[in-house]
């Protein structure tokens, strides 16, 4: 089962504690924050979406230890719709799109589907997913790559990946770590495409929407794209072990439980001082 203690969504935070309760920052009456009531969790994930006038509702997704899913915030699309699923092992959130990755390698979806981001029936061997805006990535079992959705910047272009750990999707690119830390990308260079390939003895990365970000073996934070909003001032973070990038942006676990954060803060989303997973 995959532990995910950190999510970074458009305009809230969300991380897990060790007893298995959920924290989030961001508009305290918004429904993608109301996750009091939930316990024994293990992953969390965000909805998250790029920042533009017509965005910013979102929703939540929580893995129980039990392998049951539990959802709340924004249900347009359906994408809150998971209350019956079980066998879950791993669980992903984009833009009116919810993912679980199944025991048995398979993948369900729930939410939008014009963009053909849910197109993952066909799915097998897969052990992580992420989702972005417009596309969902899956990580098969041999290490390989497959993706579906919008792929107008390039960013579905994984089919020749190899060697893989994880995978995560942005807004318009996508980027994954390989068992030798190295992070490859593919999509839109504005988001750090290029700069990432320079990166090594990484241990964990995160695509936010124009930005993406990775922590390596010595605790230390690496970002490159985007940083309008100052999501990427992460040069100065130590002792890090988890990193969440979100639309504008960024988390850190550090290895004591604090959480850091940087970049945009209108909604709240990185009042995250009090934390402590």
């Amino acid at each position: 089962m995959t532990r995910t203690a950190l999510a970074a969504g458009r305009r809230h935070s969300v991380g897990v504690r060790a007893d298995g309760s959920v924290v989030t920052a961001g508009i305290p009456q918004a429904p993608e924050c109301r996750v009091g009531a939930w316990h024994d969790i293990v992953a969390v994930a965000a909805g998250n979406v790029h920042t533009a006038t017509n965005t910013g509702r979102s929703h939540t997704v929580g893995l129980h230890a039990d392998g049951t899913v539990v959802a709340v915030g924004w249900n347009g699309d359906g994408q809150c719709d998971v209350a019956g699923w079980t066998g879950v092992v791993g669980i992903a959130a984009g833009w009116r799109r919810t993912l679980a990755v199944l025991a048995d390698g398979s993948v369900r979806a729930a939410g939008r589907t014009r963009e053909g981001a849910c197109d993952v029936e066909a799915w097998s061997e897969i052990v992580a997913a992420s989702a972005g805006d417009w596309h969902s990535v899956g990580v098969r079992a041999d290490g390989t790559a497959t993706a579906a959705g919008n792929n107008r910047r390039g960013q579905c272009e994984v089919g020749g990946w190899r060697g893989l750990r994880s995978a995560s999707a942005g807004y318009l690119h996508s980027v994954a770590l390989t068992e030798d830390g190295r992070v490859l990308a593919t999509g839109a260079v504005s988001a750090g495409t290029k700069e990432v390939s320079e990166w090594r003895d990484v241990v964990a990365v995160s695509a936010g929407s124009y930005h993406t970000v990775a922590v390596d073996t010595r605790g230390r934070v690496f970002a490159a794209g985007d940083n309008s909003r100052g999501q990427c001032d992460v040069a100065s973070w130590r002792e890090v072990v988890a990193v969440a990038a979100g639309s504008t942006h960024t988390l850190g676990l550090r290895a004591d439980g604090a959480v850091l954060a940087v970049g945009d803060n209108e909604d709240g989303q990185c009042e995250t001082t009090l934390w402590h997973l």
